[in-house]
């Protein structure tokens, strides 16, 4: 009897240790490739990103869209935000976000976040948009350094005005984050009331070799990739800072 107990207590506690070593070797097998995507997805988004800055910039009747950018003091990108419906509805993607640096006088960034909606009703239907946030003041830039921050609530949203020959109204605007879009083929402002932006860590850390936040990346200038050049080159030269 006093060998079965021994035996039965050896084999549990075997099994205790195989499933510890299974649990820690899995999760070490399964953490670098998942900072290898990080890194390989944070370079990735900022490529597609310069190219849907570039499709704003040089849109044609985009002149409101030109004209802001010259005053904003942050600059948010999101090269695709997907939208979905069938009773529930959701769209979300993700973005990074630039500020400028008025003390040295440049563009800083990149920092990661993703963006995303949720809501309720009779609708069904799906839509891709890039989707471009201008940040019009020093305090909406604050706002966007949070680890979250809604729309509409934490910080106050507005269609972006479009089309050719508006830029003169521009300087009537309240001082607001302002949204565009391009979707099918079509610029427009676009309405992100209750929208949630909320920091990706992982792509943050995959981009710069480390764990920071967007204060590190924005506001200390804690870390640099010059995988990001192409991209704030490209904002510097159109926002003429």
């Amino acid at each position: 009897m006093e060998k079965k107990r021994w035996f039965t207590w050896k084999i549990t506690a075997l099994i205790f240790i195989a499933a510890i070593f299974l649990t820690t070797g899995m999760a070490g097998f399964s953490a670098v490739p998942a900072a290898a995507d990080d890194a390989t997805d944070s370079k990735q988004l900022v490529e597609k990103a310069k190219l849907t800055f570039d499709s704003f910039v040089t849109a044609k009747g985009n002149d409101a869209f030109r004209s802001l950018l010259k005053k904003a003091r942050g600059v948010f990108i999101a090269p695709q935000i997907l939208k979905g419906a069938f009773i529930f509805g959701a769209s979300g993607g993700s973005g990074v976000l630039l500020t400028w640096d008025e003390k040295t006088g440049d563009w800083v960034g990149p920092a990661f976040y993703t963006i995303g909606s949720a809501s309720f009703g009779l609708q069904i239907g799906g839509e891709a948009s890039e989707v471009i946030l201008l940040a019009m003041t020093d305090r909406d830039v604050t706002a966007l350094l949070a680890s979250s921050v809604k729309l509409g609530a934490d910080v106050g949203v507005a269609m972006g005005p479009v089309g050719a020959g508006t830029s003169a109204a521009t300087a009537n605007l309240s001082a607001d984050i302002l949204s565009f879009a391009h979707s099918k083929g079509l610029f427009a402002g676009i309405s992100l009331d209750g929208a949630v932006v909320e920091v990706r860590d992982g792509l943050n850390a995959g981009f710069y070799g480390k764990r920071v936040s967007p204060a590190d990346i924005l506001v200390r200038r804690d870390v640099t990739n010059p995988q990001a050049d192409s991209l704030i080159n490209a904002v510097s030269a159109a926002a003429g800072k």
